[in-house]
């Protein structure tokens, strides 16, 4: 199948290893790549066009979302809404804006999780300190998670104390209003990353915590090692990751004594756990799903 002349762009960040690896693989395969910095894109409703410099993003064939920014907050959803305008106008993207938009604000995608039966940790969301208090001490250690963040940044692990009070009116002059309580669950020294291409099952890789963390991501210490999850366990992921509707997608999943707990979906997430522990490149896996889907398209216009 000759890819030679097809267009692929990535939405990411200069000097990000997943993004720019992305770039890599699609000039490799097309001779064509670009990377997509949003700080560099403007969308003109005059002329109808969303340009990223000189580059008229409407001339591409599909465009990669792999990093909307360097942090997850309020301001993505804007930039999602000019690729959602471009989505509009004719461009094919993977995944697409809207399904990526449930997954910026955490509420959001926990309440899908909800909605959708899937068993997460026991949870609640309120503005008010005094329910918070009452909250913590029936959890008897609870962890504050803002909604938007990703690798644990921002989070909090709090116990039951005579300092909660101040320690809950800190948290939200920093700026998390919306105090979302989830009890720390035993995590038996791991959790779980499935990952999804196209609603299909890949592979999973496991972030194993160093000792006396809390979490297991890597900016503590955490590793990432090679796993085998029951199928009960892959079932429990694909059922969570088909609520969103994603092209590339990891479940973050624990393994608890009273079954498997999801902790949420990333539209972003897998591809150094996939590298280091299962010695999978997901870009090229990744860009050649994209070059099939849109191979499958232009025939599928050509025949009719």
């Amino acid at each position: 199948m000759d890819m030679n002349g097809m267009k692929v762009g990535v939405v990411g960040l200069l000097g990000n290893w997943s993004s720019e690896e992305l770039v890599t693989v699609l000039k490799d395969r097309t001779g064509f790549g670009v990377l997509i910095d949003m700080e560099c894109i403007s969308m003109n409703l005059v002329t109808n066009e969303v340009r990223c410099g000189d580059l008229d993003l409407g001339t591409l064939d599909a465009i990669i979302i792999k990093k909307l920014g360097a942090e997850y907050s309020p301001d993505l959803q804007d930039r999602l809404e000019i690729l959602r305008f471009l989505s509009g106008m004719g461009v094919k993207f993977f995944s697409r804006p809207e399904s990526i938009l449930q997954l910026l604000d955490r509420l959001h995608c926990t309440v899908r999780l909800q909605q959708g039966n899937i068993p997460i940790p026991p949870t609640v969301i309120t503005e008010n300190i005094d329910q918070a208090e009452e909250v913590i001490k029936d959890f008897g250690k609870a962890i504050l998670k803002p909604l938007y963040t990703s690798k644990a940044r921002g989070m909090k692990l709090l116990g039951y104390s005579n300092g909660l009070r101040e320690e809950l009116k800190t948290y939200k002059a920093s700026g998390n209003q919306v105090l979302y309580i989830q009890k720390l669950v035993p995590i038996p020294g791991r959790d779980l990353g499935l990952v999804f291409l196209g609603g299909e099952y890949l592979a999973t890789y496991s972030r194993v915590a160093k000792k006396d963390s809390w979490n297991t991501t890597t900016a503590s210490g955490g590793k990432y090692e090679p796993y085998s999850p029951s199928c009960e366990v892959i079932e429990l992921a694909h059922k969570a990751q088909a609520l969103f509707n994603l092209d590339f997608t990891c479940v973050d999943l624990v393994e608890t004594s009273d079954g498997p707990l999801v902790f949420e979906v990333s539209a972003f997430g897998g591809f150094r756990g996939l590298l280091d522990a299962c010695n999978m490149r997901a870009a090229e896996i990744y860009s050649e799903y994209v070059l099939s889907k849109i191979t499958e398209g232009q025939n599928a216009i050509k025949r009719n």
